[in-house]
């Protein structure tokens, strides 16, 4: 009797699925381990002892740890881009105020929930890390922060994006104002690409302050009334509409 043989066609899309599993539970056990230590570092040695795997073995999978933070630095920005795109989704369309703050309560809240992936990519670099030629993280990163950018241009359609309250331009500012608009088609003046960054710099700093245990001293409720204070400036100082 002839022995039955499926096809390689049939065996090819199996052994692709088993092998992106198995990426899946690297990049799981890695952020494991970073959450249980309260760090980003990891290395291949403890990931193959949790997997029941040798080391040697992970490098079938990942070419080197660059590789692997890589995966997960492109993973975390996704997940804190879906997150402010889900909160902006739930907001009435045309309310640029609400969903500036709704943009924002997502950001800090995302950091709170996954302090990990929140310190790979918007924490101090990592220690002899190289980010990939090929841009991956970089565009990323792009998908991710375009949930924030995007207020200004909605807001710019819409006739609701005033001045902001800083009009000069420092003409290296301007220039990487130009580079954004040729790689990216943001469809604002340089004033308000300014403001982009005047907006994001205190929300980050706030959400950084915050995650890293600064504000400890304050209580709920005084954290939540401060943050939402500094929406407002924000937005006021930037030319978005005020939230009440």
């Amino acid at each position: 009797m002839e022995e039955s043989h499926e096809p390689e066609s049939a065996d090819r899309p199996r052994r692709e699925r088993a092998r992106a599993a198995t990426i899946d539970e690297i990049k799981q056990t890695a952020l494991a381990l970073m959450r249980e230590r309260g760090t980003v570092e990891v290395r291949f040695t403890d990931i193959a002892r949790v997997m029941d795997m040798t080391p040697p073995a992970l490098y079938r999978y990942f070419a080197d740890r660059d590789e692997l933070f890589s995966a997960l630095i492109q993973d975390a920005y996704e997940a804190l881009g879906e997150t402010v795109a889900k909160a902006r989704a739930e907001v009435p369309p045309g309310d640029v105020a609400a969903a500036w703050v709704a943009a924002a309560q997502a950001y800090r809240r995302w950091a709170h929930e996954e302090p990990q992936q929140f310190a790979l990519i918007l924490g101090m670099p990592l220690p002899d890390y190289a980010a990939p030629a090929d841009g991956s993280t970089t565009e990323a990163a792009g998908r991710a922060m375009a949930q924030l950018s995007s207020l200004f241009v909605e807001a710019l359609h819409l006739g609701q994006l005033g001045p902001p309250r800083i009009r000069e331009v420092h003409p290296a500012v301007e220039l990487c104002a130009r580079v954004k608009h040729e790689k990216h088609e943001i469809e604002v003046s340089p004033e308000h690409f300014q403001a982009m960054l005047h907006a994001w710099a205190p929300l980050h700093g706030f959400t950084s302050l915050e995650a890293n245990g600064h504000f400890d001293w304050m209580d709920q409720a005084a954290r939540d009334a401060l943050f939402l204070g500094q929406l407002r400036l924000a937005a006021e100082a930037a030319g978005l509409p005020v939230p009440s």
